[in-house]
């Protein structure tokens, strides 16, 4: 807090100064000619009437908003923009100490004539700044016919595991967010839910690595923000897209806008029928006295899913400042999942079978969500000066039925005994969320924000698990019959202060929240009560350099509290021998987060680097542990510290006309001490992961892209995960002139995305391999009206 302090002393200090020294320069705002939003980091130079020469330079901020320091003379600016038509400026003076404003700039997106039929240009797969970078769902072709898990799987410094876990430059401690606020699709099961979202109905997403004061303090290696579809154009507009693949991927798509003078209004709906297979294998040997007893483990599932996705709502138009939208999303998700599990049995080596066991998973569940949202914004005569409140209701609810049948035998194939075990388990959610922001600009280019925020939060697991007896009876299991409750009050004020002068720019931020959780064991009565306040502060600074490079020194104050599923002491019973469960004494985690950024626009294309450095106090992770039958138990344990110090590298480059590649390396070393645990050593590992995406021009209608993945070996708690490497293919043609698109896509070609990892403890060591998802082919067909 001393090192904050002290920053915030200097970099006031030095708002002061150059102040003072701020006499003549050039603004004005950035902004598209289509829809009149804003355009941030527009690169922006300044040039010599006399030789042309660049004079200054610089880029907008979050805003569109430019204020360039020149002297005395004449010029003309020139902006660039990926995915828009370069745009000069007339010339103008700059006289004695005076401030030119050269007003609102609006800038044209590309187009180009084709054979008489004018085609508007996509966006840039991806949009590079200091403080969070955009990807655009809909140019990158690997998204097509997939989920919006697949979609995290395909940007740049994240990666999404074997069991759909999402994860953040090499940390699972990731918030993700679904319009800029928590979503019921990630409720129940975290990352995973983003498989029953389709692509097709998600526009951008956003990562944000070291978020200021404004946004939740949860999520300690940042913030993925998934933008659903929306238009605000006169008249009707919309996209429609229709989907076949295999495994079995059925599914369909419609997005729909239609505005007409204050009233706009909108739908997406989707519709899908998937069959999802996975397998692992697991290899383990138990020592126990001076016996070796061996077990292979193979599992096969077919996971099938009917879902449907539906989100609507209108805009009220009070004026173009002033807008009052209400919408509602309803997903529900029918499943069901047919798995088979066989142990094999061993004493000292494989030669010596023992018994196996068959154990058979059939599960039916149904998975309603209801999301209801009521969202103000006002924007005043002064640019940037803006209110927005939003208030929402989720209202989630999972229901399952598992019938688990298992049978084993001898080794010559004798039946020695049976077992007949049955789990219904319902799960709700029901959740508010109070919100309120306001941005108020003052002095040339000062900016005050301050904002609360109110999150209610309940949530309920009522479980079983049951065994048929000899009579037929189903008799409870001691320890898995009971109704664990989650109650979740978390209350926030924040306040940010920032100021922009010559070609720097700062803001500093505190935020306050309150948080109050409770869990609940019902039948037992074990009550867990848990509540702290904290101060979550956050510091920006960023230097605008010449030749269109910008530097950002950022920090923050992060917090990752336990998710439901961390705290819930039942998970599944899927598997009998290995049991996987939260644990409801897990504290919450706190991070101090340091980032230097650096950003370079040119012609033909963008860099963007980061240093960063993560220290975390009581980090989470899961531990296993096997008694000396071989059954093992897993579930999340409060570390002691760890820190984490990586350098990231995100390009996109266009070489020629027809190639257009991106590139993201990020390298890190990771430090965990674990003293609090005896049986678990500490863990130093370096590692890096790397994604390249190359995209081909093949014809002014068709288009190839080759994307490469690979992940290094990375040390985990009690062993190691080995290294994961997957390449993914597809073709896109546009048909209906132009007004449509075909797309052939395969992901993972070579059916290689396998998570495999060794753990060894004091008394056991495994061997494991899992695949979530396979191969997958799809060919969607696509058509635009009026887009």
């Amino acid at each position: 807090m001393r090192v904050f302090y002290l920053a915030i002393f200097l970099i006031s200090s030095y708002s002061v100064v150059y102040s003072q020294t701020l006499k003549s320069g050039i603004k004005g705002v950035v902004v598209d000619e289509s829809t009149g939003n804003s355009l941030p980091y527009t690169s922006i130079q300044v040039l010599s009437t006399v030789d042309t020469s660049m004079v200054a330079g610089g880029i907008t901020d979050d805003d569109g908003k430019f204020l360039i320091q020149v002297g005395e003379g004449d010029y003309f600016l020139m902006l660039d923009f990926m995915g828009y038509e370069r745009f000069t400026t007339e010339a103008f003076p700059v006289q004695g100490e005076s401030m030119v404003d050269v007003g609102t700039l609006t800038l044209t997106t590309l187009t180009n004539d084709l054979d008489e039929v004018v085609v508007q240009a996509e966006k840039s797969t991806m949009e590079l700044a200091l403080d969070k970078r955009i990807f655009n769902v809909g140019k990158d072709l690997g998204n097509a016919g997939g989920s919006a898990s697949e979609i995290l799987n395909n940007i740049p410094s994240v990666t999404v595991d074997a069991e759909g876990n999402v994860a953040l430059r090499g940390s699972s401690n990731v918030r993700i967010l679904v319009d800029g606020k928590p979503s019921g699709l990630v409720s129940f099961k975290g990352g995973a839910g983003l498989q029953q979202l389709q692509a097709s109905l998600v526009d951008q997403v956003e990562v944000i690595t070291n978020p200021s004061a404004r946004y939740e303090a949860e999520g300690m290696s940042g913030i993925i923000n998934i933008v659903l579809k929306k238009d605000r154009k006169q008249g009707f507009n919309g996209s429609f897209e229709l989907t076949g693949g295999h495994p079995r991927n059925i599914g369909g798509a419609a997005n729909v806008n239609y505005r007409k003078n204050n009233l706009n209004f909108f739908i997406n709906y989707g519709i899908s029928y998937r069959v999802l297979p996975s397998r692992r294998s697991l290899y383990q040997e138990v020592f126990h006295t001076d016996t070796t007893f061996i077990s292979r483990q193979s599992f096969e599932s077919d996971q099938k899913g009917f879902a449907q996705n539906i989100r609507g709502g209108l805009d009220y138009f009070f004026s173009e400042s002033s807008i009052l939208t209400a919408s509602y999303l309803f997903r529900r998700s029918d499943g069901q999942r047919y798995s088979n599990l066989l142990y094999e049995d061993y004493l000292f080596n494989t030669d010596r079978l023992v018994s196996y066991t068959d154990r058979i998973q059939d599960e039916d569940e149904i998975e309603p969500n209801n999301e209801y949202a009521i969202t103000y914004k006002k924007e005043f005569d002064t640019e940037g000066h803006v209110f927005t409140a939003d208030v929402r209701f989720l209202d989630n609810w999972e229901s399952s039925d598992q019938l688990f049948t298992q049978q084993t035998f001898d080794p010559s194939g004798q039946q020695t005994g049976s077992m007949l075990q049955w789990s219904p388990n319902d799960e709700t959610e029901m959740s508010w969320l109070f919100q309120g922001d306001y941005t108020y600009p003052f002095g040339e280019n000062g900016k005050f924000e301050v904002g609360a925020r109110l999150s209610l939060r309940d949530i309920t697991n009522d479980y079983l698990v049951a065994e048929e007896n000899e009579a037929g009876e189903r008799i409870p299991l001691p320890g898995f019959d009971n109704n664990f409750i989650y109650d979740e009050n978390i209350h926030a004020i924040y306040a940010i202060y920032g100021h922009e002068f010559k070609n720097i720019s700062y803001q500093v931020g505190l935020r306050n929240e309150w948080t109050d959780i409770e869990t609940i064991l019902e039948d037992t009565d074990e009550r867990n009560p848990r509540k702290y306040t904290n101060l979550f502060p956050s510091a920006h600074l960023t230097f605008n350099l010449v030749n269109d490079h910008a530097i950002q020194l950022s920090y923050s104050r992060r917090v990752r509290r336990p998710v439901y599923r961390e705290l819930t002491p039942y998970f599944t019973f899927a598997d009998s021998r290995n049991f996987y469960s939260g644990n409801p004494n897990l504290n919450p985690e706190f991070s101090n987060v340091f980032e230097l950024g650096h950003v370079k626009y040119f012609d033909k294309g963008s860099v963007a680097s980061s240093l960063y450095y993560r220290q975390t106090d009581a980090p989470v992770q899961s531990i296993r542990l096997v008694d000396e039958t071989g059954f093992s138990t897993t579930k999340p344990e409060n570390l002691e510290t760890a820190e984490a110090v990586g350098l990231e590298f995100t390009a996109g480059y266009t070489p020629t006309s027809w190639w257009k590649l991106d590139f993201n390396f990020n390298l890190f070393n990771e430090q965990v001490r674990a003293g609090n645990f005896e049986m678990i050593p500490d863990i130093e590992t370096t590692t890096w992961f790397a994604r390249q995406t190359s995209r081909f021009d093949i014809s002014k209608t068709a288009d190839l892209q080759i994307r490469a993945n690979y992940e290094a070996p990375r040390k985990i708690s009690q062993g190691r995960r080995k290294s994961i490497y997957f390449f993914d293919l597809a073709f896109t043609q546009e048909i209906f002139k132009e007004k449509g698109r075909l797309t052939f896509n395969v992901t993972d070609i070579f059916n290689s995305r396998k998570t495999r990892t060794e753990i060894e403890g004091q008394n056991f060591f495994t061997d494991a391999w899992s695949q979530r998802v396979v191969r997958q082919i799809n060919m969607t067909i696509s058509y635009r009206i009026n887009q």
